[in-house]
């Protein structure tokens, strides 16, 4: 099983502790947010792993080439030079594993979550589009989905009104609502789809732009625990165990 780690945010919510280092090495009880995540993706079967770096990226770099896992191999998809936003930082990253046409996961540095990562992998359901971790949680912004087969129609701001669809007639009190979680995975054969977008783009946009053309499909888990680890005042949320 493959997956892309992104590690390439600035780090902005959570200064000053990034003011010397990447927000990946920020440490939670004890290690970096990317051990954390390196040793979840491991302990779920993954041996393929991209990591993408921009702020302090040569930090990452070090601290991969120094502790090295037995039987996974990890490469660098190498942002220091332009952010690429999610969209194109899968973009690049996405040539970097192996070409058999299997899915990668796609999961942020800076989130804690009892998914099962390997279970997760086994539900995408096909070899072309991408499967979206959802949640019931909150927010502003929500995913829009066909109650039918839970597959993305649009994106909807409640604060604003706004909607974005591929279809031009889509109501958005007919569909399921979700927030995004932030894990996903992503099918290789959509990465044809992505030639003529610009070098800086979001994921979202792009499933957007695609999902009349390819199943862009949400999994909603109602017993989903998460943490995003935005700012300094929630490392101290973390169990010394993590989420199980």
């Amino acid at each position: 099983m493959k997956a892309l780690i992104f590690a390439a945010g600035l780090g902005t919510r959570l200064k000053p502790l990034t003011d010397t280092r990447p927000k990946a090495l920020v440490e939670v009880n004890g290690k970096p947010l990317l051990a954390h995540v390196l040793e979840k993706l491991t302990r779920s079967g993954y041996t393929e792993i991209v990591i993408n770096v921009h702020h302090f990226g040569e930090q990452i770099i070090d601290y991969v080439a120094n502790h090295p896992i037995e039987g996974v191999t990890i490469r660098i998809s190498d942002e220091r030079t332009a952010l690429l936003d999610t969209g194109g930082g899968i973009r690049q990253a996405g040539p970097l594993f192996t070409p058999d046409g299997t899915p990668f996961l796609i999961h942020n540095v800076d989130i804690f979550s009892n998914l099962n990562l390997k279970d997760f992998y086994t539900q995408h359901p096909t070899t072309e589009g991408a499967t979206l971790l959802v949640s019931e949680r909150k927010t502003s912004r929500y995913l829009l989905f066909n109650p039918a087969d839970n597959r993305l129609v649009g994106w909807t701001n409640i604060q604003t009104g706004e909607v974005k669809s591929p279809y031009p007639k889509l109501r958005v009190e007919d569909c399921r609502m979700y927030a995004f979680a932030g894990i996903h995975l992503f099918s290789q054969s959509l990465l044809t789809y992505m030639g003529e977008w610009p070098s800086r783009f979001s994921i979202i946009d792009f499933y957007l732009s695609v999902a009349d053309k390819v199943p862009i499909i949400g999994v909603p888990r109602a017993d989903l625990q998460l943490i995003d680890v935005g700012k300094p005042e929630t490392l101290a949320q973390i169990p010394e165990n993590g989420i199980s």
